[in-house]
């Protein structure tokens, strides 16, 4: 029997999953994605050609693998339609290798509407939501009143759908939110209902699945299998900077319940992290730079959300947060990527421990969003040289090769492979 290999987020978010992901797709049977909705953007870049993914696996362009939405996942029916336009156009037909779970939940066009009114609500204290409804849908899965996509074939789905939207709409009006100047794309609820309405035309088109018993099926018969995951694990409910969180388990333990496996099965768990940090939102992160060192990164790295198109905010990368998210991950490799950013700096600093209150610390402290952080830095020589055209790993420069073994050294966890360029050719694996 096979067991799931894991890839998932160390930082919070951004940090490259999609592609590596692509990356690691030839050696894998099926692509599973286990949490999260349409708030996530994963980036691929082949053939000097950019791909943005928000729903859909990211090994959808390998059209013999087989690619699966689980029940852990929220679908936006009109946002994944969308998707699905956008990957027609480029020649690939997703319905001839994408699977979705019945049991994963949908997001309506009011869960949308209820996201803006609860973080109008929330004034200055608004925690940076994307706005896509992920919240609001998360709410009702936990409430026990949403709708899911196997729901959508039964005779009483638009009688439980307005039942829904009813309840979501006397919220808001508790709330106090201006529905006459709300709007969707430009839209208002009405109007983006409609076409949302009629977007579950072509989610009635995929192969709708029990996903749990594919996937076990899949590794009884020994096939490999890959958990994607989305977001990262700094912004895990649970464990993450909460309430400055999303609101799906990111890390490995989601897997078991976004996909339907037992802990049992699960096997290797890759871990990306950027060589630097960057976050979207509100929300503590004690390394951000607010200098021009900052800007450069941002610029450089071309630090904007694939889905909100917000400026991410950069800064050193963070060793307590990094070992945080591996121990929590049970990390067995680490994907380091966009080096590259930081070709040209003399100098590039690593936060290796916090001292808060005149007290040094490894650990993540509950009160993370309240106490002041002061980041322990450590100074590293910078390697001063493109990197383009490089194919091996040994052959890197030195001052990057020594970076990369402080972080392994200060994780305890080994770095597998080191992303160099946005294309998917320029993984270098140790």
């Amino acid at each position: 029997m096979s067991k799931v290999d894991v890839l998932l987020g160390l930082q919070w978010g951004d940090e490259g999953k999609g592609k590596i992901v692509d990356v690691l797709t030839p050696e894998y049977d099926v692509i599973a994605r286990f949490q999260g909705g349409p708030n996530a953007g994963h980036t691929l870049e082949f053939n000097g050609i950019k791909h943005v993914l928000h729903i859909i696996p990211s090994g959808i362009f390998h059209e013999s693998k087989i690619n699966v939405i689980g029940n852990g996942v929220l679908i936006e029916p009109n946002i994944f339609q969308q998707e699905v336009n956008a990957l027609m156009e480029k020649n690939c037909d997703a319905t001839k290798n994408l699977y979705i779970s019945k049991k994963a939940h949908l997001i309506l066009p009011s869960h949308r509407m209820l996201d803006a009114a609860n973080e109008h609500a929330k004034g200055n204290a608004k925690i940076g939501s994307t706005l896509k409804g992920i919240g609001p849908a998360y709410t009702d899965k936990i409430a026990r009143s949403g709708l899911r996509v196997g729901d959508v074939l039964e005779a009483d789905f638009r009688e439980r759908y307005e039942l829904l939207k009813c309840q979501h709409l006397q919220t808001a009006h508790t709330l106090k939110f201006d529905l006459d100047s709300f709007r969707i794309d430009n839209m208002t609820l009405d109007q983006y209902e409609e076409k949302w309405l009629a977007s579950l035309e072509t989610l009635k088109k995929f192969k709708l699945i029990n996903s749990e018993y594919f996937i076990n099926q899949c590794l009884e018969e020994g096939k490999k299998v890959l958990a994607e995951g989305a977001q990262g694990s700094m912004l895990d409910i649970d464990f993450g900077s909460y309430p400055f969180v999303t609101s799906s388990s990111t890390i490995t333990a989601g897997v078991c319940s976004g996909l339907g496996v037992a802990p049992s099965k699960i096997g290797r768990v890759m871990g990306i992290s950027k060589a630097y940090c960057t976050r979207v939102g509100a929300g503590p992160f004690p390394t951000e730079l607010f200098d021009t060192t900052g800007e450069r990164l941002c610029q450089l790295g071309h630090e904007f959300g694939a889905t909100t198109g917000r400026a991410r905010r950069c800064g050193w990368i963070d060793i307590p947060a990094l070992r945080y998210a591996c121990m929590l991950n049970g990390v067995t490799d680490i994907f380091v990527t966009k080096p590259d950013v930081m070709n040209d700096f003399d100098e590039i600093m690593m936060c290796t421990a916090y001292e808060i209150e005149g007290k040094c610390t490894n650990e993540i402290p509950f009160e993370y969003n309240t106490v002041e952080i002061k980041p322990q830095l450590t100074a590293y020589p910078g390697w001063k040289q493109d990197l383009t055209g490089i194919t091996e790993y040994n052959k890197l420069p030195e001052n990057l090769r020594n970076y990369i073994a402080a972080l392994e050294e200060h994780t305890g966890v080994r770095v597998h492979a080191v992303s160099i360029s946005p294309d998917r050719k320029d993984v270098l694996f140790k």
